[in-house]
């Protein structure tokens, strides 16, 4: 794991921007230790521990050793060091070891745009984006160690680099990767100071009246079920967010949005849409896998089900990306198309309402 969430929302379940904090007081932990053999012969440290250190190059290993990160009998030593039988080598770095390192695997990625500072990436839906939670592997992040496994700067392990943001594992869309850690500081702090911009495409059930609208609610964990979040009554209670939503087409029973946020916390647009009494088509956490609106005849009932099982997710898509290029300046902007599952039901209700009244 790279980052530590809360205790009842997994890693799949996260739209949260976090803040760049200050760096922590320098302090060590040991990632790696071994006694060297009686009968070892004398060989350069950084070769000797390439041998014995998984997934690790020895490009990475002299940087370690530059860094005063490798030490024998508890000092640190340059990579030329010739390790002598019955020394203690160890390998200390400035965060904890994880129990569960991110491997790289070969996972399919769809990227968008790519230089040697970032990436960004449009992620499927059902593909979770971070290890944790009982989903240590097949996670966008294994992916993106696997992308970069031959570029010797970039350590998948380490939270400086990176992830900026993340999305729910059932939201499909764009999100953008720091392959440095002043370009992971730079895009931080832009989402940090709300000038990104980010727009999603939701299908929600019921007609929204107004045509566009801005709601704002601070955003916690619900106390009557910690698996949710919710809008506080108390506004001094959990975060503060704001969320715009503009009505796109209205399709019987269901309203198809633009939601731009403000801000990005925890299931923000989930939540907000919730709050003004529409829940995201088929978003199972917050109810929206009941038929909500509509008929009692069993072809519509039948015709809701088809439409689960078409986009068997929350209809909820990070359309936009836009933000200034951490080196360069340069404004960025990508848009990627709704997938499959999305333009597909949105077709279904075009086509269920065009030959029928809608009360």
């Amino acid at each position: 794991m790279i980052e530590e969430l809360p205790d009842d929302i997994g890693n799949d379940d996260i739209d949260d921007i976090e803040p760049v904090g200050e760096e922590a007081e320098a302090q060590l932990y040991e990632h790696f230790r071994v006694v060297v053999d009686k009968g070892q012969a004398m060989v350069r440290v950084d070769k000797y521990l390439f041998e014995r250190i998984v997934n690790a190059s020895r490009n990475r290993i002299q940087k370690a050793a530059e860094g005063g990160f490798v030490m024998a009998n508890g000092k640190p030593v340059k990579s030329s060091y010739k390790v002598k039988p019955l020394d203690v080598i160890t390998v200390m770095m400035d965060r904890p070891r994880y129990e569960n390192e991110v491997i790289p695997e070969d996972i399919p990625l769809d990227i968008v745009y790519e230089d040697k500072f970032l990436m960004v990436v449009n992620k499927p839906p059902g593909l979770v984006v971070h290890p944790g939670h009982g989903n240590y592997h097949g996670t966008l992040v294994n992916a993106i160690a696997w992308h970069m496994k031959d570029n010797p700067d970039y350590d998948a392990n380490d939270p400086h680099v990176g992830l900026v943001h993340r999305i729910d594992k059932d939201t499909s869309g764009l999100l953008v990767i720091a392959k440095t850690p002043d370009a992971k500081t730079n895009l931080g702090m832009q989402f940090f100071n709300k000038t990104t911009k980010r727009r999603y495409r939701a299908l929600v059930w019921g007609i929204v009246e107004q045509d566009e609208g801005t709601i704002v609610g601070s955003i916690a964990r619900n106390p009557k079920d910690r698996m949710q979040m919710a809008v506080m009554s108390d506004p001094t209670m959990g975060k503060h967010a704001v969320t715009h939503y503009r009505v796109l087409e209205r399709l019987g029973y269901v309203t198809l949005v633009e939601c731009i946020l403000e801000t990005g916390r925890t299931h923000q647009i989930r939540v907000h849409m919730k709050h003004i009494g529409h829940v995201l088509f088929n978003d199972e956490r917050y109810g929206g896998h009941e038929i909500l609106k509509g008929t009692h005849f069993s072809k519509y009932k039948q015709f809701v089900n088809n439409c689960f099982a078409t986009c068997p997710r929350q209809a909820l898509h990070a359309m936009t990306l836009g933000f200034v290029h951490p080196v360069t300046g340069e404004e960025m902007y990508f848009t990627s198309e709704m997938p499959d599952d999305m333009t597909q039901l949105i077709e279904k209700w075009r086509g269920y309402i065009s030959n029928r009244e809608i009360e």
